[in-house]
Parts: C-alpha cells; structure tokens; sequence
C-alpha cells in the first residue's frame, strides 16, 4: 500500500490549527510542514482547507444501530464499529450493563473474538463494565436483582477471561467492599470510575484516594451537592477526577455543562454519548441489557419508570453541542472528545492528538463541523 499524504488541510497539532501536510504510512501519521513535497505514486488527498482532527474517542456507549452491547456478537460489534466511524469516532470501548456472570462472560469471549479479526473501522480498544458493583438506590437502568458487594475475585477472572482487555469499570464507593477492590483493579490495569452513587464525600473521597480516576455520566445518577452535605458530587468537583459528560441537551442542561467545563477546565472533561442500540434510528421501542426502552423524539427511557436510559447520541453532534452550549472556539472543545479520553484510559501514546508515529485516526471537518471524511489507522472510511 502506497503512503497517503493529506494536502490543504488546517492540521490541529498541538491544541492549534494551522497549515500543515499529513503523511499516513503503515497506519501512522507523521507531520510536515505545508509545502513538503509529495514523492511520485503517493495517494493524495486534498481537503481544500478544512479542519483535520484526531479521531473522537467514547469511552462509554451501549450500542447503536440496533445493536445492544449486551447482546452484540463479534459481527454485531463491527457494525457498531462501523457507524460510530461514520461519525468521527475512530475508537471506543464497548460498555457492559450490569448482568448475569454468565452473559458477561458470553460479552467478554465476543470482543475477543472481534479483536482477534482486523478492525478496519472504529477500533475497539477494550470493555468498559458499568457495574455490577453498584448501589441499587441509584441503580439507573441497571437491573437491581444482579447487583452485588465488591467483589475482587470475580472482577479478577473478568480479566483473566478478557486477557487485559477490561479497560474500565464503574463502581459505586458505598457498596460494602468497593473501596477495597479500587487497587485490585488497578493492579489489573482496569481504571475506575465512580457513580451511579450516593456516596457521601468521605468515602468517595476515601475512593479517589484508592485510585479512582474518573466519574460515570457526571451529575447523572449520583447524589447531588449540597452546601452541608458535598456528597460524591462535591468530592468530583473538588478532585482531579475526570468527568464523563453527556452532552445532549437532555441529561446535563447547558448551563450545567458549561458549569461543569468551568469547574474541572476542559483537561478533565471526557465527552461521552452513552448511546443505546436506537443510536441512528428512529425513535421506537428498545431495549438496554435486560430492559426496555422507549425512544420519543430522540430521548430513551425505560418503559417501565420513565427513568431516562442512556442516549441516541452521536459524539459529532456532541461536539457541535458543545460549540453551540459553551460559545468556545474549537480547538479547546476537542480535547473532551480526544485527548482527555486517551489519557484517562492510558492510550495517549498512540491515540488522541495528531503527532509523530501517533496511529493515523483522523477525521476531516466541514465548516459547520459535520464529518466530511474519516480515516481509521490510515485506511479512508468507505461512508455509507
């Protein structure tokens, strides 16, 4: 395969656009100045001026076109894979609802078998398993009859059965044994959140202390602050914990986003979508794990309670939310959807920024900030 050398484009290279040459070359990007020459028999893409930035990064969906997580095979995750490229997001992680050992075992052997084929879309860099070690008062959409006490034995033979691939874990702090199994899953190279949790602030204080490095959908399903009582929400504020966000207009209103980029600085704000399987379909009946959902004008919730459930969301139309909520320019916005999640999950040294021997993830912005083209480890996205 020939080089691929991107022409013309305003490169986002160290928080900053400017002219710039992309060389894509074995699935990594090298950077040259705007007038380097392209040798003969190169592949050459000219994008007439448009933005070049890295590939989005969501640390935290449920599925989407039809396709719930907890029931996705290895082909159903490619189709996942698939549409979120479609959409500028060139990486993620597949997000586990709290269920039986059994079917997250079964979820578990899927994403291995995936990985063990090539990802020629959206690369599915590991598991996020959201619970089940979780507090059934601020359960969400979890099923609270396979909830359970911190358990480092079983989040152990999770991993061992994944091979390392369990990158991320969602626990509640004030579930007996919780803070306890924090630098056990450290130790298994799995980085926890907290949420879905009423924690009061000394023990999620107690539970950043162990090594929790994040908070699960920010300001959702969590014990919100109080001027006596600072809870889970007061001690994420407070800390240098990042914090996911959904940015929908539906689960965080914009002036809460807003608050909460001015309270944390946009280094440890991390731009999630939380989708569910309905992400890029019409509204209709769902469902998320065990439950099930129903889409009204784009905003899931359980049928049962009306407790909201996840997202349709995309994270291209959670970027132009955010340009749109905040007012900020672009080039400090994109950090929420590339940097920050690369960091938080420790693969900022290939992914997240454009740079030198960094993989050639990419997408290709119009002037409103829609996806004109996407590029996954140096292949150009076929579109659908």
């Amino acid at each position: 395969m020939n080089d691929t050398y991107i022409i013309n484009g305003q490169v986002y290279v160290g928080r900053r656009f400017g002219p710039g040459t992309l060389r894509l070359a074995q699935g990594k990007l090298q950077v040259l100045p705007a007038d380097a020459p392209v040798p003969e028999g190169a592949q050459v893409v000219d994008v007439q001026g448009k933005r070049v930035v890295p590939g989005f990064i969501d640390v935290h969906t449920h599925g989407a076109v039809g396709v719930d997580v907890n029931g996705a095979t290895a082909e159903d995750l490619e189709k996942i894979g698939r549409f979120f490229a479609g959409n500028g997001t060139t990486s993620w992680l597949c997000s586990v609802l709290t269920d039986t050992v059994e079917q997250t075992e079964w979820c578990i052997d899927q994403f291995k078998v995936h990985n063990a084929g090539e990802q020629p879309t959206a690369e599915l860099l590991g598991i996020h398993l959201e619970g089940p070690f979780l507090a059934t008062e601020y359960k969400g959409a979890m099923p609270e009859h396979l909830l359970r006490k911190g358990d480092s034995d079983l989040l152990r033979s999770y991993q061992e059965r994944a091979e390392g691939g369990i990158r991320y874990l969602t626990v509640s702090p004030e579930v007996e044994g919780v803070n306890e199994m924090i630098p056990v899953a450290k130790e298994l190279g799995i980085v926890t959140a907290i949420g879905h949790s009423g924690a009061d602030y000394e023990t999620a204080m107690e539970a950043i202390g162990n090594g929790a490095a994040a908070a699960t959908h920010t300001f959702n399903a969590m014990g919100l602050l109080h001027q006596h009582r600072p809870a889970i929400m007061g001690a994420v504020l407070e800390s240098d914990v990042y914090c996911e966000m959904i940015c929908d207009g539906r689960h965080l209103h914009p002036g809460v986003v807003r608050l909460l980029i001015k309270t944390k600085g946009l280094d440890r704000v991390v731009a999630i979508t939380d989708s569910i399987m309905a992400a890029g379909l019409p509204d209709g009946k769902y469902h998320l794990g065990v439950n099930e959902v129903v889409v009204e004008d784009g905003d899931a919730k359980l049928a049962s309670t009306g407790v909201r459930a996840g997202s349709t969301l995309t994270q291209d139309a959670a970027l132009r939310n955010l340009l749109a909520f905040t007012g900020r320019p672009l080039e400090e916005l994109l950090p929420a959807l590339t940097e920050g999640p690369a960091r938080l999950i420790g693969v900022f040294d290939r992914k997240g920024s454009i740079a030198d021997g960094k993989d050639a993830d990419l997408v290709v912005l119009d002037e409103a900030c829609g996806v004109d083209m996407v590029f996954t480890r140096g292949h150009i996205l076929e579109r659908q």
